[in-house]
């Protein structure tokens, strides 16, 4: 997390005007005080529609410095039209921000969908594009009740749509935005990440970031904070396997990594590619090679 934030001395760098950076920045520093609970903010109107990353963007503009070095990703790749657009568009309003694809050099990393493969060290920050703050949400439409339940840490119904799930289908279904306990207190939702992310949050060295601009909420999961998947004692939790008929793992058709989230990829003959989602990653590994 750039020190400035926590300083309060940087000047406006960025489209938002100097009340909504101060707005969100004091939002941020709420929200790492008290690890997953969703602070409520005044989202700013963009030019985008929001549900596109507005809310991701926003704190992007409200935290970058002339310092930082920024990487935008979409489902684990650099070159797709929401992260070259919001890239674009972010550089533009940040004069000077410095842009790279490689994780290893980035300080601020705004996502959609994924954690990057490569372990993030201390010094940089996640942002999270998120369209669906509460966890909740699938099970009670009232926000109200939404916010008693946070309040109270009664989780009881969403522990009953885990256990409904595992009666039905041996199995938790839940592919994403899977549920977590931050700090031992609040339940989050942690972004359409997939399950195969959700571990690399706990005890993570760097601060995670989440925007929801059309749910007007931020909340954060700081700095080697606890975060545990919500799970059964008999039905752990458990990450995506891509394993083969024969229940081999398999593997990046590109570098060969058998330790990546992998993209299935229908080929013209009828059969399928698999390959590593994490584009620069990837690319990593093959230079390697």
């Amino acid at each position: 997390m750039s020190a400035l934030l926590i300083a309060g001395t940087a000047q406006r760098f960025g489209f938002l005007d100097d009340f909504a950076v101060r707005e969100i920045r004091r939002g941020l520093l709420k929200a790492l005080a008290v690890p997953g609970y969703q602070v409520p903010y005044a989202s700013r109107e963009m030019p985008i529609a929001r549900g596109f990353g507005t809310g991701g963007m926003q704190i992007t503009l409200a935290i970058a410095t002339p310092l930082d070095r920024l990487k935008v990703i979409d489902q684990g790749a650099d070159d797709s039209v929401n992260a070259v657009s919001l890239r674009r568009f972010i550089t533009a309003a940040c004069p000077g921000l410095a842009t790279t694809t490689r994780t290893a050099e980035a300080t601020l990393i705004q996502t959609r969908h994924r954690v990057p493969e490569r372990a993030l060290t201390a010094g940089q920050t996640m942002v999270y594009q998120v369209p669906y703050p509460d966890p909740l949400q699938i099970v009670e439409p009232s926000e109200r009740k939404r916010r008693l339940a946070h309040a109270h840490g009664d989780y009881a119904r969403l522990w009953v749509k885990l256990y409904e799930d595992v009666v039905r289908f041996r199995e938790v279904s839940i592919s994403n935005r899977y549920p977590a306990r931050v700090a031992g207190r609040y339940v989050i939702d942690p972004s359409p990440i997939p399950r195969w992310d959700l571990p690399k949050l706990h005890r993570s060295p760097v601060a995670h970031l989440f925007g929801a601009g059309r749910e007007k909420k931020l909340y954060a999961v700081p700095p080697f904070t606890d975060v545990e998947p919500l799970a059964f004692d008999d039905v752990p939790f458990a990450v995506e396997a891509f394993r083969d008929a024969a229940g081999a793992r398999r593997r990046c058709a590109r570098c060969g990594a058998g330790d990546t989230y992998l993209d299935q990829i229908p080929q013209p003959d009828g059969g399928d590619r698999w390959q590593c989602n994490d584009q620069d990653r990837c690319a990593e590994r093959m230079e390697e090679r």
